[in-house]
């Protein structure tokens, strides 16, 4: 009992937690102090919090630094933050899918507990800023992060691995119990550090290209490449050499960027 008294930390409020955006507050005080250790924010820096629900997170980095933005599409709660905090949040009532980050300027630190039914989305949505943004710390899915950081060789790694590993450097940093969220989900969630690699070390390539030729690969993942990624490459006209006698998670990022890179170019 003084376990459970101890990690409720968040405010009481009658705000119920919404489905349709895949609302999941974070209570835990030792996971919520874990967090921000992680992130370590220091006054001056740019940051942005993705979802503030309740103010869990958004609190504790405000004993840090004296203000923050926050992106919010419940308009309950957007309202309660422009009521209770209008000098310390710059609230943004709009869906992270749809909204700009490059409109908050540079050198962003972005955070947030991501709803985990657009965390997919959401993360390449935000790769379209990268170059804008030093750093990002996201609660996700626990199985949504072992896909992010996973090695070649293994189920885990798939899509989602290359294309986040072509731009990022990523590591799971914390995992968090069902228990340390209310309502608790139904998964095991974690902590990621996300760090943009500098564009000056970026391969030269285009990220469609690298999209449609992993997609390509992993649409039948079970089978050896030459079923999936051979008939794409023919489209290519990829006159090269290539292991095909693969699956594609045996394939490493950088021979799919290294793949990518030889492709004809396109007029």
């Amino acid at each position: 009992m003084k376990r459970a008294a101890r990690q409720r930390g968040a405010a009481q409020t009658t705000h119920v937690a919404r489905k349709r955006f895949g609302q999941h507050f974070l209570i835990d005080q030792q996971v919520i102090h874990g967090i921000v250790d992680c992130i370590n924010p220091l006054p001056g820096e740019r940051l942005v919090e993705i979802g503030p629900g309740l103010g869990a997170l958004t609190l504790a980095l405000l004993r840090r630094i004296p203000r923050l933005a926050a992106v919010e599409i419940d308009r309950d709660l957007a309202a309660r933050w422009r009521k209770q905090a209008p000098d310390t949040v710059e609230l943004i009532e709009a869906d992270a899918l749809d909204f700009d980050f490059s409109s908050l300027g540079a050198d962003l630190r972005i955070v947030g507990n991501l709803p985990y039914n657009i965390s997919t989305p959401l993360l390449f949505h935000l790769m379209d800023v990268a170059g804008r943004v030093r750093d990002q710390h996201f609660m996700l899915q626990k199985e949504v992060i072992d896909r992010m950081v996973a090695d070649p060789g293994g189920r885990d790694f798939g899509r989602l691995s290359v294309m986040l590993q072509w731009r990022y450097r990523m590591d799971s940093l914390l995992d968090v119990p069902p228990e340390a969220f209310d309502p608790p989900p139904k998964v095991n969630s974690a902590v990621v550090r996300m760090v943009p690699l500098p564009v000056e070390a970026l391969p030269a390539i285009d990220p469609g290209v690298l999209s449609a030729l992993v997609t390509a690969a992993f649409s039948q993942r079970r089978k050896l490449l030459r079923h999936s990624l051979g008939p794409w490459l023919e489209l290519q006209d990829f006159a090269g050499q290539f292991d095909l006698l693969r699956r594609a998670e045996e394939v490493s990022t950088a021979e799919y960027i290294a793949l990518a890179q030889s492709l004809p170019k396109r007029i």
